[in-house]
């Protein structure tokens, strides 16, 4: 027998077996109720309340259809109604970027997707741009999976000109533009994107003269296209230094004029001589640059004493760089305000004459002088040849320029340009510097 304390747990189980059955039988006839109170047919339903038939399932399945068919059309109006939103912000976007380039205002994230274009590239412009996957996939020599060709970034602010430069037939010749090429390279797109076109090639070409012979004999006619000169044979291009009018360099095709002469004397002064430039480093002076240098005399002579000087040039209504290359030796095609294409610490000597001047603005040219630093070995030679200024720049501007860089001075020369007139206060300077050992 249990004890007493097991009579409250006992009667408390079976009070609420009791409230159990009583819940179930009230459900019961509630849910009763409310069937008759339905069927009777005296509900009032709310005029937006959906219908429900119970007795009618036909009435149901089409409140359904038609419910099914609205919410179609509503979803076929919502596409649409995107579509609308998603081509108006396009437009807007379009408007918006336009407005900010008319300005110059930068591209944000839309200019980064383009790589810093104005518009989106295509044709023979987007493949030369890059950038390529690597068929190798990553390499660490180049950190990266991919490729871009090199482009001047300058390039972008021109892109309706590149695209110009760019529109040719695969294959087939080249437009004849050189000099609108030569312009944009001018403008900063430099360098230009590669083509996969031919270049016109002169007619009834013949082969160029043996050296040394060539280093002094005006090449052929039929060397050269003459299209994008105003000369139109050598005859025209000799005789130009004795006309009137301004061109760069106006006499540099005469090879038997002042050409004949250039650096053959050291008078002291301004005219520096080649043979006592080179007693300086007797024998350690075997390869170097001559920045702007006109046909390519200054390499001629270097030549005839078995130095090797590239050139670089441009070619301003003359075929410079074809003549310096008849002549048996190397043109570069590149501006003065290109980076100088060699190692570091690798010329022995760096020469230029006009070039170099105060019609470059301050800073590009100390940065031209900095990168004729990096490219000099130690010990190396700077040869500056008549640099032209005005006034009281040469002290107030330059010689604090040259002092920052850190040549040593080996030879340093102003004097007067007088040809224009003593009112004028125009000065040449040259110099020979050299970069320190350590």
């Amino acid at each position: 027998m249990g004890g007493m304390e097991d009579y409250p747990r006992r009667s408390s189980s079976q009070s609420s077996s009791m409230r159990s059955k009583a819940k179930i039988l009230l459900l019961v006839i509630a849910s009763n109720l409310f069937s008759v109170y339905l069927f009777s047919g005296d509900v009032r339903w709310p005029e937006h309340a959906p219908r429900i038939h119970l007795w009618d399932s036909e009435a149901l399945l089409r409140d359904l259809n038609v419910t099914r068919a609205k919410l179609g059309a509503t979803q076929v109006q919502l596409a649409e109604l995107q579509r609308r939103c998603s081509t108006s912000s396009g437009l807007l976007e379009t408007l918006l970027t336009e407005l900010g380039r008319l300005r110059g205002d930068k591209g944000g994230a839309a200019s980064e997707e383009l790589n810093g274009w104005p518009d989106e590239l295509f044709g023979e412009l987007k493949l030369a741009a890059g950038p390529h996957k690597l068929p190798l996939g990553f390499t660490s020599n180049l950190g990266t999976d991919e490729l871009y060709p090199p482009l001047g970034f300058a390039c972008r602010n021109f892109q309706e000109e590149v695209i110009q430069y760019m529109t040719y037939e695969v294959g087939k010749e080249c437009p004849n533009d050189a000099v609108f090429a030569q312009q944009l390279m001018l403008k900063g797109c430099e360098p230009l994107p590669r083509r996969r076109c031919h270049p016109k090639s002169p007619a009834g070409y013949v082969e160029p003269d043996p050296l040394p012979g060539s280093l002094w004999k005006t090449p052929a006619d039929t060397s050269i296209t003459w299209e994008p000169y105003t000369c139109k044979n050598y005859t025209c291009l000799v005789h130009r230094g004795k006309t009137k009018g301004s061109y760069d360099c106006k006499d540099c095709f005469d090879l038997n004029g002042r050409e004949k002469s250039r650096w053959l004397v050291d008078n002291g002064g301004l005219d520096y001589g080649i043979d006592s430039i080179l007693k300086i480093k007797p024998g350690s002076i075997r390869i170097g640059l001559d920045i702007g240098g006109g046909s390519g005399t200054f390499a001629a002579r270097m030549k005839e004493r078995d130095v090797t000087i590239i050139t670089s040039t441009m070619n301003f209504d003359g075929p410079f760089n074809s003549f310096i290359a008849s002549r048996g030796l190397v043109p570069v095609h590149i501006s003065v305000a290109h980076r100088l294409p060699f190692y570091d610490n690798t010329l022995d000597i760096v020469h230029s004459m006009h070039v170099l001047s105060n019609w470059i603005p301050d800073i590009m040219l100390e940065f031209a002088l900095y990168d004729i630093y990096r490219v000099l070995r130690p010990g190396g030679l700077f040869w500056l040849d008549h640099f032209f200024c005005v006034g009281e720049q040469l002290n107030n501007t330059y010689v604090p320029i040259f002092d920052r860089i850190g040549f040593k001075k080996l030879r340093w020369t102003a004097g007067r340009k007088l040809d224009r007139g003593i009112e004028k206060n125009e000065w040449y300077l040259s110099a020979l510097l050299e970069k320190p050992m350590s």
